[in-house]
């Protein structure tokens, strides 16, 4: 009897639950204005914290809050590139020197390959 039931139906696909007796966390909405003057509201929790932008749903780019409330963005430390890191630990003069070394040691390997080359050709 049981295997009758189930038949014909899309197990999985569709919910038979619904939402009658239960309580849905309290919620809040939130408006945002893009810079390209669309407006799209966002559904939060109350006890969520809400950011001050977030992408705007039409174009991608990026909106804030109608109301200006939140925190400002921080201002982050730029990004240390490896350049910047590499400047750190040595001056240009002793870089200039280990890339006269490293520029030493792969001609005198194309120079050891092209000397195989020539080598394997006179053989046959």
């Amino acid at each position: 009897m049981a295997e009758r039931a189930l038949r014909g139906t899309r197990l999985g696909a569709t919910s038979y639950e619904n939402d009658r007796n239960t309580d849905l966390a309290p919620r809040q909405e939130v408006t945002y204005d893009c810079t390209r003057g669309h407006k799209f509201s966002v559904t939060f929790a109350t006890e969520a914290e809400v950011p001050v932008e977030w992408e705007c749903r039409f174009c991608g780019d990026r909106a804030r809050r109608r109301d200006g409330e939140g925190e400002e963005p921080k201002n982050a430390k730029p990004v240390r590139t490896h350049w910047d890191m590499l400047l750190e630990r040595r001056s240009m003069e002793d870089l200039e020197e280990v890339l006269a070394e490293r520029l030493e040691v792969l001609r005198a390997r194309r120079r050891e390959e092209a000397a195989k080359v020539e080598e394997l050709a006179d053989q046959q």
